[in-house]
């Protein structure tokens, strides 16, 4: 049975990224698959890699579990707003403390490029902004997009990635929100 893990990047429970997550998981209930979400939000966890590379922190318990889910999924859903062109800091510590060598990568001595150890998976972003979609696209160059999907993802074996971007959020009224609910809840039916 493929397995779909959901995980949501917004420290707010109360955000539009939390309807969208569970607009996604009721979607994907209606399919025959085996469903698990991390809300980074909940973890208990030092979002701070101290020691860099250098030295690995212990692993607390919560963050245990998310390694497993992640090891164990086959399409992995990542919903998150951008801000200042990045994710969160919360996001970008969970995964600085678990994408880790010997994790999601495996470094090869004399060689540029790890071992991909994620290989086979596939994911889906779903990213809200504030931006709009032309601008992030034509002046800023997609750099969350190119730093999470590229430079995370694709560079720990994820290579079949797509990219749901919600814009504008701000100011946005009921009927552009249930709209991109329905949508996510159609992409979470048709496992995208």
């Amino acid at each position: 049975m493929k397995q779909v893990l959901i995980i949501n990047g917004h420290p707010d429970q109360e955000s539009y990224n939390y309807a969208l997550s569970e607009a996604y998981l009721n979607g994907a209930a209606k399919t025959d698959v085996q469903l698990s979400q991390i809300n980074i939000a909940d973890l208990k966890f030092n979002p701070n890699l101290t020691y860099g590379y250098r030295k690995r922190m212990e692993l607390e318990p919560d963050l245990l579990d998310a390694i497993e889910k992640i090891k164990n999924a086959d399409h992995i859903v990542w919903v998150f707003p951008m801000w200042w062109y990045g994710y969160p800091a919360l996001m970008k510590g969970f995964i600085d403390r678990t994408f880790l060598p010997g994790i999601t990568y495996q470094p090869i001595e004399g060689k540029p490029f790890p071992e991909k150890l994620l290989k086979g998976k596939s994911s889906r972003i779903i990213i809200t902004a504030d931006t709009p979609r032309w601008y992030d696209f034509l002046i800023m160059k997609r750099p969350t997009i190119n730093q999470f999907k590229k430079g995370t993802l694709k560079f720990c074996g994820i290579n079949r990635v797509k990219v749901t971007f919600i814009s504008s959020i701000k100011g946005s009224n009921a009927t552009f929100r249930e709209k991109w609910l329905k949508k996510v809840e159609l992409l979470g039916e048709q496992l995208k």
